[in-house]
């Protein structure tokens, strides 16, 4: 499975722009409705009211921001991966946000519909993004793939297999070893030598560093 490193770093205002015109760029998977009758009609106006915008958050509130949001009922979404970091000497799986401060919004942009005063008061949220003036609007494509990358992507580790790493713990530290990969317990699979000889060793991803 593909890697999503890059997701990782904050977007540009490029970046969200590139959200905002997604739809431009990758057709529709169904055709437009084609009302039959008044009512009908009415319906698919009502629908295609409804889409996803860019929500800006205060650092490390995009969790916070989420809560509100759907406390209030909004339907909200924010993309995360899996990404193992130290905490307390130890490696562990975290969540983190697929876009540092941002998540998607669905809101209704007819006169009938919601307020959407209450997103721009919700604790963790700064504000819709803007783009061209208007609050930045996300294709329901995009939600999709992104909900794709979620499922799909493998978790994020400390290091790669053939990595040069040193151990910085324990009875072998200051030793040098290949990284090779993680067991089922999440633990670091290393090959260094002892007496000159290959030895294969699992230890806490958190006890290496790269060399």
């Amino acid at each position: 499975m593909a890697q999503a490193s890059h997701f990782l770093a904050e977007p540009s205002a490029l970046d969200i722009g590139a959200l905002a015109t997604f739809n431009t760029t990758v057709p529709s998977a169904a055709a437009p409705v084609v009302p039959t009758s008044a009512t009908a009609g009415t319906a698919a106006i009502s629908s295609l009211s409804w889409a996803r915008y860019a929500v800006h958050t205060h650092p490390r509130k995009e969790q916070v921001a989420l809560e509100n949001l759907r406390r209030q009922g909004f339907d909200s979404y924010l993309p995360v991966l899996q990404v193992q970091k130290v905490r307390r000497g130890k490696a562990q799986m975290v969540q983190e946000a697929m876009f540092p401060r941002y998540l998607f919004v669905r809101l209704d942009s007819s006169a009938q519909g919601r307020s959407w005063s209450p997103t721009r008061s919700a604790l963790g949220v700064r504000n819709l993004v803007p783009f061209g003036g208007k609050p930045a609007m996300v294709a329901h494509e995009l939600i999709d793939w992104l909900r794709d990358c979620e499922r799909n992507f493998d978790p994020l580790h400390l290091f790669n297999p053939g990595d040069t790493v040193s151990i910085t713990e324990g009875p072998f530290k200051g030793l040098e070893a290949l990284y090779q990969g993680v067991d089922g317990e999440h633990r670091a699979l290393i090959l260094p030598e002892i007496l000159s000889k290959p030895v294969r060793m699992a230890v806490d991803a958190g006890a290496l560093e790269r060399s």
